[in-house]
């Protein structure tokens, strides 16, 4: 819990260091994604579209015919929620690919930057581009695979229950909930990769799936901090999303129009919504760079040390330099 407030408060730090930029240039940036986003969540739940009740529609008969119970109210409130976020991701697709992964890019960018007053240029925004793009297509086929995954191992629990006679609806009902427990840390875990792989080709500009690999490499045994960071902005996101239905659509059904209040204010819940994209993608750049581990050789290649990005920021691993160079220098200098 301490690594993590740690990263949370260097993430601020950085975010303020470059606060001009970062709210200007790649909110901006954000800012047609976040815009999309938004509109995406009143389309599902007013249901304007036709595209929403035909994925509903053929997801639940793939859910029949794979064999699930239809008199399951679980796989009926699963359906209608995993057919609201396919429809907000097809949405969201073109700004997703072009807006969020400049976004990103910029922020990843200017988080490479030496001097706290020096900002990115476009140009090399630009090559940060095609490595993140492959990457987010990679992640979007990962995604797949986890969900492929988790109803296999639904649809076989559910026929071996059957075949040892517990067709209860009690037991289904147990094995729905432990899906459901199932179904979220996968999931979780994933979007958690996905994350740092984005973050890993931008700053190494590695993409593709050996970014994902290198980011599951990374990721080992940091997957709670990981979790932990992601909940602060991800909760934050939601209740922009909640204050953009209260306050714009709300507004609209009781008036029956839009009107420059209306508009004025959903433009800065969308504002608001893009500057906590940025600061998800910094807190995803220090989380980075406290997963990476970096190497100190003396000048002679006699001693290796591997410590921590944060060590490294924090200055604390100079006094383990020094206590190698001396013992380098006098071998029986450290048991005496």
């Amino acid at each position: 819990m301490g690594k993590t407030g740690n990263i949370i408060r260097r993430s601020i730090f950085c975010f303020l260091q470059k606060y001009q930029y970062f709210t200007s240039a790649s909110t901006l940036f954000a800012f047609p994604f976040s815009v999309s986003l938004l509109l995406s969540q009143t389309f599902v739940l007013t249901s304007s579209i036709s595209l929403l009740p035909n994925i509903c529609y053929h997801l639940k008969i793939l859910f029949d015919a794979v064999g699930f119970p239809p008199s399951l109210e679980f796989f009926s409130i699963f359906n209608q929620k995993l057919s609201q976020t396919i429809f907000s991701s097809i949405f969201t697709l073109p700004f997703t690919l072009t807006f969020l992964l400049i976004a990103k890019a910029s922020v990843i960018q200017a988080l490479k930057e030496t001097k706290p007053t020096s900002h990115p240029s476009f140009s090399s925004i630009k090559s940060l581009y095609n490595p993140l793009l492959l990457t987010h297509i990679c992640n979007s086929l990962l995604i797949l695979s986890a969900n492929a995954t988790v109803f296999s191992i639904l649809f076989f629990a559910f026929i071996c229950l059957e075949g040892f006679g517990f067709s209860s609806s009690n037991s289904f009902l147990y094995l729905s909930a432990a899906g459901a427990v199932l179904y979220s840390i996968v999931l979780a875990n994933t979007l958690v990769i996905n994350n740092l792989s984005l973050v890993l080709s931008g700053i190494e500009k590695l993409g593709g799936y050996l970014a994902i690999l290198k980011a599951c490499v990374l990721i080992r045994g940091k997957t709670s901090t990981a979790l932990l960071l992601a909940l602060p902005t991800n909760l934050a996101m939601a209740a922009i999303e909640a204050l953009f239905q209260y306050r714009v659509v709300r507004a609209y059904n009781v008036v029956g129009r839009l009107n420059f209040s209306m508009l004025s204010e959903g433009i800065i819940i969308a504002y608001l919504y893009s500057v906590f994209v940025i600061l998800d993608t910094t807190v995803s750049c220090l989380f980075f760079k406290s997963c990476k581990p970096v190497y100190w050789v003396d000048l002679e290649g006699r001693q290796a040390l591997q410590i921590d990005s944060a060590e490294e920021d924090n200055g604390d691993y100079m006094e383990s330099k020094a206590r190698i160079q001396r013992r380098n220098k006098d071998p029986g200098a450290e048991t005496m």
